[in-house]
C-alpha cells in the first residue's frame, strides 16, 4: 500500500486546460456519458460506459469497455488495456485527457497562456448548472448510519447549504438597494466557504470593476480576479474553479502574508468565479478567493457560489426595477406638483394659498367657488397634497358630466343586476377614495336623491350601492366646487339647504383672471416654459406688444383660456419670441367684464350696413389678418375678399363715420 499513489486526468482544450479529475488508487474510475460514471464527459462521441482507469501492480492502467468509437492513448487504439505514463494523452470521442501523477507535471504540457504579471492559475472544474437545480438530491431526512463517512458528510453539507440558501433568499427578498443586496450575498459566501475574500464585480465592455467586497482578515487587501478567468467566464457562461498548481507544495512554515505580490494585491491560491446572467447577458461576476495556501475551496463551494449567483440575478433585477420605479414615481410626483402649482403673487392668490394651508390641516368639508376655468380643481388637489391624506387617492367627479340616472351609481357604485346594463358589480368613487379625498365638481348639478345620500355620508352614516343592502363605511374627505350661486338653486328648490350648510364649512373663493391681472405675466411665462419643453422648442419669451395684448384681454375663460392661448402660440409661432401676431384671442366678453358698462342700445340700420361694420371691426381686431378674420366670421377667405371689395373696405375705412358707405 505504501507504493500506491494518486494521479490526475486533466482535460486539454484548444485554448488550454480544463477540468481536473483526481484518481484514487483504491477505486476503478469509469469514464463515460452516463451520470453514474466516476468521470462524466458531455461528448456525443463518447459511449455511456466508454473506458475505465485503475491502479494495479504499481502502475496506472486504462481499459476500453467495448466503446463504439474506441479509446486512443497517444494516437494508438487501445484494444484491451495499456499502462499510462505522465503526459500521456488519452482521446475519448472528441475529448482529450492528459494523464499526470502530480499537478506540477502539467507545466511540461501546453498550458493556457497567461498574460505577463498574472498569477498562474489552472482551471480545475467548470460548472453551469448547480446540483440544487436537480431533482435527484439525496433524501436528507433518511440518513443511514451505516453509510460511509464521506456520504454522511456530503449529506450534512447539502443540508447546511440548503438551509443557508433558503435564509439568504429571504434576506435578499427584503432588501431595497443593490448595495444592501451585495452585502447580504458576499457575507453569505464567506459564511458558506473558507474563502478569505468575496467580490462582486460589474462588467463594462469585457472589463470588470469591483462593486463590493467583503474580507475576513486581509487588512484591506482586495484580490483581483485574473483577466483570463474573467474572459473564460464571459465566453462560456460557466463558473470556474481554479487553483495555483503549486498550492499543495507550500509548507506549513510559509506565512501567507509573504505571498503578497509587489503590485499590492494578494496572490490567489484558489478561486471560484461565477457569472450573474441578467437579460441573457453576463452583467456581474461573483467570486470567492483563497490567499492562504494551507486552505482550499471545494466542489461544494462551487455549487453554493453558482446557486447564489443565480439567486442574485433574480434579486438584482427586482431591486433595480424597484429603484427604477421609485425614481419614476418621484419624477411623476414632481411633475404633478409642477403641473398643479398655483402660479400667482397677487394679493388675491396669496389669500387663496393661505386658506389652502389652513384648510389642509383638518378634514373639514371645503366648498370652492369661482368661474369656469379659474382652477378650482387645482385648489382642491393642492388641499389634498398639503393634507395628511397626500399619499392616498385623489378622486375627481364632475356631477354635470353624467346623466341623472348614472350619477348615483358613479358616486356610490352598484350591484350586478341593479339596473339594465349592470352586468357586474361596480365600485363607486367614494369607495375608491377611501382614506383619501374626493373632489365633486359642479356640485349644484347633483340630483336630489344623490344629494340626500351624500348628506348622510357627510354626517358619518354608511351607504349602500345601488341595488345593494350591505352598508359600507368609508373615510373620505369631501371637497366640492361650483361656478354658480347655490343660493339661487336653494330658492328654486333644486338644492338642499342642509347639504349647502354641510358643504360650506370652509369656503374658498378663487377670483377670475381679470381681477388679478398682475398674475398674467407669471402665468404666461409658466405656460410658455411648460409647452416649449414638451414640444422641444426654444422660445425666449414675449415681445412687449404680445404681453400688452395679453394684459388688455378680459379673459372670459380665465386661466384655462390663457393656457390654451399660450399653447396655440407655441405651436404656431415661427419666431424665437412670441409676438402679438402669434396670439389669437376670442372676441368674447364675460358678463360684467371690464369695459362693459351697459347693454348695447338699438340702432336702426340695415343688415348690409351691420355686416359691413362687423367685417370692418373684425379686420381691425385681427390687424387685417384675413385668414384669421375669415375663421372668426365663419366664412371662406375668398368670400371675405369679395365682401371687402364689394363694401370698399380698407385699413382707413374704420376712420369713416358709421353712416359712411
Amino acid at each position: 500500500m505504501g507504493m500506491e499513489r494518486s494521479a490526475y486526468l486533466v482535460v486539454r482544450r484548444h485554448d488550454g486546460l480544463g477540468n481536473v479529475y483526481p484518481l484514487e488508487p483504491t477505486h476503478r474510475h469509469l469514464i463515460g456519458r452516463a451520470k453514474t460514471s466516476e468521470i462524466v464527459l458531455a461528448d456525443d462521441l463518447c459511449s455511456r460506459q466508454h473506458a475505465e482507469v485503475y491502479y494495479r501492480e504499481g502502475a496506472w492502467w486504462i481499459r476500453d469497455c467495448g466503446s463504439l468509437n474506441g479509446t486512443r492513448v497517444n494516437g494508438q487504439l487501445v484494444t484491451s488495456e495499456c499502462t499510462l505514463s505522465p503526459n500521456d494523452e488519452v482521446l475519448i470521442g472528441r475529448t482529450r485527457l492528459v494523464f499526470v501523477e502530480r499537478l506540477d507535471q502539467l507545466e511540461q504540457t501546453r498550458e493556457m497562456p497567461v498574460p505577463v504579471g498574472e498569477e498562474r492559475l489552472l482551471i480545475r472544474k467548470r460548472l453551469g448548472r448547480t446540483r440544487y437545480e436537480m431533482t435527484d438530491l439525496p433524501d436528507l431526512a433518511e440518513q443511514d448510519i451505516t453509510e460511509p463517512p464521506t456520504v454522511l458528510v456530503n449529506r450534512q453539507r447539502i443540508s447546511r447549504d440548503l438551509s443557508l440558501l433558503y435564509r439568504l433568499a429571504l434576506e435578499m427578498g427584503l432588501v431595497s438597494s443593490d448595495t444592501e443586496l451585495a452585502r447580504v450575498v458576499l457575507n453569505g459566501l464567506l459564511e458558506a466557504t473558507l474563502a478569505d475574500a468575496a467580490l462582486l464585480c460589474e462588467l463594462h465592455e469585457g472589463r470588470a470593476s469591483v462593486l463590493a467586497h467583503q474580507e475576513r482578515t486581509l487588512g484591506g487587501v482586495t484580490p483581483r480576479v485574473p483577466d483570463f478567468v474573467i474572459q473564460e467566464v464571459i465566453k462560456t457562461r460557466e463558473a470556474i474553479f481554479a487553483e495555483h498548481p503549486r498550492r499543495l507544495q507550500f509548507s506549513e512554515r510559509d506565512n501567507p502574508r509573504t505571498l503578497l505580490t509587489r503590485s499590492g494585491h494578494g496572490m490567489i491560491s484558489a478561486l471560484i468565479c461565477a457569472p450573474v446572467v441578467i437579460h441573457d447577458r453576463v452583467e456581474l461576476l461573483l467570486a470567492v478567493c483563497v490567499l492562504d495556501p494551507l486552505k482550499s475551496l471545494t466542489s461544494e463551494d462551487l455549487d453554493v457560489t453558482v446557486a447564489l449567483a443565480k439567486q442574485l440575478a433574480v434579486s438584482w433585477q427586482a431591486v433595480r426595477r424597484q429603484q427604477e420605479l421609485a425614481q419614476e414615481n418621484k419624477r411623476l410626483r414632481d411633475q404633478i406638483l409642477q403641473e398643479v402649482r398655483l402660479v400667482g403673487e397677487s394679493a388675491a392668490m396669496q389669500e387663496v394659498k393661505q386658506k389652502i394651508q389652513l384648510a389642509a390641516r383638518s378634514d373639514a368639508t371645503v366648498l370652492i367657488r369661482g368661474e369656469t376655468g379659474v382652477g378650482k380643481e387645482l385648489v382642491a388637489r393642492a388641499i389634498h397634497l398639503c393634507s395628511p391624506r397626500a399619499g392616498k387617492p385623489f378622486v375627481c367627479l364632475n356631477c354635470a358630466a353624467l346623466a341623472e340616472s348614472l350619477l348615483e351609481s358613479e358616486l356610490f357604485g352598484h350591484e350586478k343586476g341593479a339596473f339594465t346594463g349592470a352586468t357586474e358589480r361596480k365600485i363607486g368613487k367614494f369607495e375608491s377614495a377611501h382614506q383619501g379625498t374626493i373632489f365633486l365638481d359642479e356640485i349644484g348639478e347633483m340630483t336630489p336623491s344623490a344629494q340626500a345620500k351624500l348628506l348622510r355620508v357627510l354626517e358619518g352614516h354608511p351607504f349602500e350601492r345601488v341595488g345593494g343592502s350591505q352598508p359600507i363605511r368609508v373615510d373620505v374627505r369631501v371637497v366640492a366646487a361650483t361656478n354658480r350661486p347655490l343660493e339661487e338653486a336653494i330658492r328654486a328648490g333644486r338644492f338642499r339647504m342642509d347639504l349647502y350648510y354641510r358643504l360650506q364649512v370652509i369656503e374658498i373663493y378663487v377670483p377670475p383672471l381679470r381681477e388679478r391681472r398682475e398674475d398674467i405675466p407669471l402665468l404666461a411665462e409658466f405656460f410658455l416654459r411648460q409647452f416649449a419643453q414638451q414640444m422641444g422648442r426654444r422660445l425666449r419669451g414675449f415681445t412687449p406688444a404680445a404681453m400688452k395684448k395679453l394684459l388688455e384681454h378680459p379673459w372670459p375663460g380665465n386661466v384655462r383660456e390663457l393656457r390654451n392661448v399660450i399653447e396655440r402660440a407655441v405651436v404656431l409661432s415661427q419666431h424665437h419670441t412670441i409676438d402679438a401676431d402669434d396670439i389669437w384671442l376670442a372676441p368674447v366678453r364675460p358678463e360684467g367684464a371690464v369695459g362693459e358698462t351697459q347693454k348695447p342700445t338699438y340702432e336702426p340700420i340695415s343688415l348690409e350696413e351691420l355686416e359691413k361694420r362687423h367685417i370692418q371691426a373684425t379686420l381691425e381686431y385681427t390687424k387685417w389678418n384675413k385668414s384669421q378674420a375669415a375663421r372668426i366670421l365663419g366664412i371662406e377667405r375668398s368670400t371675405l375678399d369679395r365682401k371687402i371689395h364689394a363694401y370698399g373696405l380698407n385699413k382707413e375705412a374704420g376712420k369713416e363715420s358709421p353712416g359712411d358707405s
